[in-house]
């Protein structure tokens, strides 16, 4: 492929925060917070109901992102939004990794 890139990459996710959030900081100084995402929902698909269900690395970056993070235990509510991009683990295999832009609290049920 060529040309420029496409521009829309977003998403919006619900689920539970599975772990307290590991905190480390760039070698500019910015903090970095990763925690990972349990989501589970019933959705329609072609005219039939079917449950989804993944988990989802979630990345935060900067001071205000991070220190919403730190008010996250295991078990929260939360939304997230932000875009996808690529994370190259450590056995050279690729992995889609959620770069948040906003964190919300929600309410528990």
């Amino acid at each position: 492929m060529s040309g420029e890139p496409l521009a829309e990459n977003a998403l919006l996710i619900a689920g539970h925060v599975l772990e307290t959030a590991q905190i480390r900081y760039s070698p500019a100084g910015l903090p970095i917070a990763r925690f990972s995402l349990e989501h589970r929902s019933r959705q329609m698909e072609a005219g039939i109901e079917r449950e989804a269900r993944c988990r989802i690395p979630v990345l935060a970056c900067g001071e205000a992102l991070v220190r919403r993070v730190r008010l996250l235990s295991a078990g929260a509510p939360v939304r997230v939004e932000g875009f996808l991009a690529r994370s190259d683990h450590r056995q050279g295999e690729a992995r889609l990794v959620l770069h948040t832009q906003h964190i919300e609290l929600l309410e528990n049920p």
